[in-house]
């Protein structure tokens, strides 16, 4: 661990997230991906970022929140990155399964329309 990185970054959710999207957050792939676009986490910090939500999902993207830095506020490679999840109000996250279902964004009156099943 070098001594100009943080050892680690916790980083909120909110608790009404999926566990299909807390899934994607566990991801060796999303810590990376934090890793190299959150440079200087600060407490407080919020942003979003898109969470995979497979094939047949429209994009969900995550509110997330520094919650605490351990060590300098830079990450590196090594930095551990936890989760934790967070009172939020209902409904706060968009997003889901609704690209192939009758709700979906290419719905006009709520049913699907002819070849669209």
């Amino acid at each position: 661990m070098s001594p100009e990185t943080a050892s680690k970054v916790v980083v909120s959710y909110p608790d009404e997230l999926s566990a299909w999207g807390r899934d994607q957050l566990e991801t060796d792939r999303f810590r990376s991906y934090l890793r190299r676009v959150v440079e200087n986490p600060s407490v407080g910090d919020e942003f979003e970022e898109f969470v995979d939500t497979g094939c047949c999902g429209d994009s969900l993207d995550v509110p997330l929140r520094i919650e605490s830095v351990d060590g300098p506020s830079k990450m590196g490679p090594e930095t551990e990155i936890a989760y934790a999840p967070r009172d939020t109000e209902p409904d706060e996250i968009a997003g889901g399964w609704q690209v192939q279902s009758e709700g979906g964004p290419g719905a006009t009156t709520g049913t699907a329309r002819d070849g669209e099943r």
